[in-house]
């Protein structure tokens, strides 16, 4: 049966920006990346995949893996998991790299949450596993 979520992906128009947003700013470790249609890194036990919505869509080629185009448009959502002392200490850099936070606040069961936006407009919380009594 389903153990868990192996990937999550979001996606962006401007891959370069993204790269520098999650690798050099949020620090998550680079595992790849395929020209101007995607990049992937290593979140935790996790993978998260950035694609460029404009290249996912198209069909693959014959030659290529037989993945499905795919993509959104709007923002996307990711949470990310942050034990409670680490959330300040992503909140004073994502500050002093001009990054908002667009919410900081204690949901009902004592878990806290931030929320920013990656440079592409996704919806990026930080919280705490207890949020759901992880």
């Amino acid at each position: 049966m389903i153990d868990g979520i192996l990937e999550t992906a979001l996606y962006v128009d401007d891959l370069d920006a993204a790269e520098a947003f999650y690798g050099s700013l949020l620090g998550l470790e680079r595992i790849s990346r395929a020209g101007d249609r995607h990049v992937f890194f290593r979140c935790g036990p996790s993978i998260l995949l950035i694609f460029n919505r404009h290249e996912t869509i198209k069909p693959p080629s014959p030659d290529a893996l037989p993945v499905p185009g795919h993509g959104t448009t709007g923002a996307g959502h990711a949470c990310f998991r942050v034990d409670a002392e680490a959330i300040d200490l992503i909140a004073e850099k994502l500050n002093k790299a001009g990054v908002s936070i667009e919410s900081d606040f204690r949901w009902p069961n004592g878990a806290r949450s931030i929320y920013l936006r990656d440079p592409d407009g996704n919806s990026l919380e930080c919280a705490e596993p207890k949020l759901w009594n992880l």
